[in-house]
């Protein structure tokens, strides 16, 4: 679905723009750039401001016109002030946006085009989109640069994505924060509760101390990895104790 939205650059003056658009766009999920011609690309600029995300900018397409960029898509969305001279449908909220450009995504492609770093789209591009959206920002400051504005509306759209149930879609949990099995835990907190008595600092069984230090670590949810490092520590302070065991 992702793949079906592409991010559309109009005549972009600096290189260093696109290469920020690139890394804004992978961070969202999003691959297709189009660069309608664009004054300089490829350029080293593009590449240094693209941080990683050098593969959107090998696979970017450059094209001669808007219309050629866009022939193919159900859903063309201009980002613009709102110009109330033309009858367009216009967003006023992002998010508002996102939600139909996802559900269209799902059956074929649909474009975000961004006009010039300083004039934006001229009225003939806008006259190639079926909708505008406004992104809201300060009245009295408003102005986004051209990556930013791209980065709005990616996150807005990944958002949608995300939000919808046929997405499946879950952060990826690196593998140092795994958390612990339930046996992993039983093991830390009886070699705890041994240690405890060993050291004294537990003349007796009691169940109270055990059970708010079982509390203490549950809330602190340590990975497996943290888990095994407490886990070394005991088996350290265990080895100077007179009746230290191997675990």
């Amino acid at each position: 679905m992702l793949s079906n939205i592409r991010i559309v650059l109009v005549q972009t003056f600096h290189p260093g723009n696109i290469g920020a658009t690139a890394r804004a766009m992978k961070t969202m999920g999003l691959s297709e750039l189009i660069l309608v011609n664009p004054r300089a690309f490829p350029d080293e600029e593009a590449t240094r401001m693209a941080a990683g995300a050098t593969d959107v900018l090998e696979h970017a397409r450059c094209v001669n016109s808007l219309e050629e960029a866009v022939s193919d898509c159900v859903q063309v969305v201009g980002a613009s002030a709102r110009l109330r001279s033309l009858p367009l449908p216009h967003f006023d909220e992002p998010d508002d946006m996102a939600q139909q450009v996802i559900e269209n995504a799902a059956q074929a492609p649909v474009a975000l085009v961004f006009g010039r770093e300083r004039s934006g789209l001229t009225n003939d591009e806008i006259r190639c989109c079926t909708h505008q959206v406004s992104i809201p920002a300060n009245p009295e400051y408003g102005i986004l640069n051209l990556s930013q504005a791209v980065q709005i509306l990616a996150y807005e759209v990944h958002r949608a994505w995300r939000r919808r149930d046929d997405s499946h879609f879950m952060y990826q949990r690196p593998l140092e924060a795994t958390p612990p099995s339930r046996e992993q835990f039983v093991h830390f907190q009886d070699h705890l509760g041994r240690l405890m008595q060993q050291s004294g600092f537990l003349t007796q069984p009691h169940a109270r101390t055990e059970e708010q230090l079982q509390a203490l670590f549950s809330r602190a949810q340590p990975s497996r990895k943290e888990l095994s490092l407490l886990r070394g520590l005991l088996s350290a302070f265990e080895s100077h104790l007179p009746d230290s065991r191997e675990v």
